[in-house]
């Protein structure tokens, strides 16, 4: 009798994951591609979580999972916290929208101006989305200029004035379904050229604002650090533009009052969700008092009408505050960047034990990987965010085109040894303890060695 022959990762996913399978093809019938969000999009199919505690969850199949899209960057506390879940269900008894006003928002408000240094005045959304439309909005109201500029790969959400140039290709001529006449307003550039940026302020007047993820697009594809944003607000101090930090990702990781304290440069406007909202929806615009007074009917002025049926709802603002108060003590981002410094030191003597052409690199609690890197590598040793960043932070080669079949291969077999990776990333929390961190460090090690077995890498 023939040998059989060995099962490939396709067949071997497919075999371990049936439960998932059955319920994707139920929902490509009720779904657009079968799925609720782009980025759970996976060939031949997504999983299906049951439930998830501290850094793991579990798909509908019982296999317990090591987690790194921590629901999509808000759970830096881990999933299921027992503050915040008892923190939910307390209110949830009380009401979850009253209509009204209410003590939680009060409270959460003064934890999001005592942490965050741009905060003197804050205003609740729905969304991060939300929130940088409001931002983008308030800055228009304020300097009289309709235009904005943002960098390449920088994402803001996905209302239509900030998707432009948001993904590879940056310079496309447009976004589908995006107007022409609202794309005109917006200003894209490569990230970390401070030149550029000046050049661009000074010979277009029509440009207000300046909106940037601060720690680099796409929660740090290319890097972004303290130079450059301390230039950045030299720049918009000079040119009187309005400088705002999208931290929708890095407010509450990077450090209790996220980007902006830790490298010590205040925005004029801030936007925040995930963490925010301790998981739960939410979002905010926090800045200066004279910048969101639009908000505010005043004799003379126009204001800018916010309605949001769930802004500051009782049930985010209990997770909010409850979240916060943890994130005040510091230790919850501080355990979340060791944890991601040691993935990417782990990852990167691997690499190097095994002569992989493979580099893993990033900032604070964010870890990327890139394959088929033949370069200067990072010290083993690096820290939270000195580490070394390949192709002199080029952006098309850091966060270009992408191979789709070799990102669904690695997650494919990631996820049969027992990790949920994001793409070629992935985040931490407070709960990735070094244990963890060593479980993924050998399951990057078996997924390699089989995707180079099945000709993949």
């Amino acid at each position: 009798m023939p040998a059989t022959a060995a099962l490939s990762l396709v067949e071997r996913y497919t075999a371990a994951f049936a439960g998932s399978k059955q319920r994707f093809e139920i929902a490509k019938g009720l779904f657009p591609c079968g799925v609720t969000h782009d980025a759970r999009m996976m060939d031949p199919f997504p999983i299906y979580i049951t439930h998830a505690k501290g850094a793991h969850k579990w798909d509908v199949d019982g296999h317990r999972l090591t987690d790194y899209f921590v629901g999509h960057g808000s759970h830096i506390l881990g999933h299921c916290p027992d503050d915040v879940v008892a923190a939910v269900q307390q209110q949830m008894a009380k009401g979850t929208h009253y209509g009204s006003c209410h003590d939680l928002e009060i409270a959460w408000g003064q934890l999001v101006r005592q942490l965050i240094p741009s905060a003197e005045r804050v205003r609740f959304t729905g969304s991060g989305t939300e929130a940088t439309l409001m931002a983008l909005r308030l800055a228009r109201l304020f300097t009289g200029r309709p235009k904005f500029l943002k960098f390449h790969g920088h994402f803001h959400g996905w209302h239509d004035y900030v998707a432009i140039s948001a993904d590879y290709p940056y310079d496309a001529p447009g976004v589908p379904g995006v107007p022409a006449d609202v794309a005109k307003y917006c200003v894209a550039i490569a990230p970390n050229d401070l030149q550029r940026v000046d050049a661009t302020l000074k010979n277009d007047p029509e440009i207000g604002a300046v909106i940037l993820e601060p720690t680099g697009g796409h929660w740090g594809a290319v890097p972004i650090r303290g130079e450059f944003l301390k230039g950045l607000r030299e720049i918009c101090t000079r040119y009187q533009r309005v400088l705002i930090f999208d931290e929708v990702i890095t407010g509450f990781r990077v450090a209790p009052g996220g980007a902006q304290a830790f490298y010590g440069v205040t925005p004029d406007l801030t936007t925040l969700a995930k963490i925010l909202a301790g998981g739960l929806p939410g979002g905010c615009v926090a800045g200066r008092a004279d910048i969101l007074a639009f908000i505010e009917p005043r004799p003379g002025q126009p204001k800018m009408r916010h309605p949001g049926t769930y802004n500051a709802n009782p049930l985010s603002a209990a997770a909010g505050v409850t979240t916060l108060q943890r994130i005040a003590t510091g230790r919850p981002c501080e355990q979340a960047n060791a944890a991601g410094t040691r993935l990417r030191n782990k990852l990167n003597e691997l690499f190097e034990s095994r002569d992989w052409p493979w580099i893993a690199y990033g900032d604070f609690s964010m870890i990327r990987v890139l394959p088929g890197y033949r370069g200067p590598r990072p010290s083993t040793t690096a820290g939270v965010n000195d580490g070394f960043i390949p192709y002199n932070g080029d952006i098309n080669q850091l966060d270009g085109p992408k191979n789709s079949q070799q990102i669904h291969a690695l997650r494919q077999a990631m996820l049969l040894q027992g990790v949920d990776w994001w793409g070629f990333a992935g985040m931490t929390s407070c709960e990735h303890t070094d244990a963890v961190i060593d479980h993924t460090v050998a399951a990057f090690e078996a997924s390699i060695e089989l995707l180079i077995a099945e000709g993949i890498f």
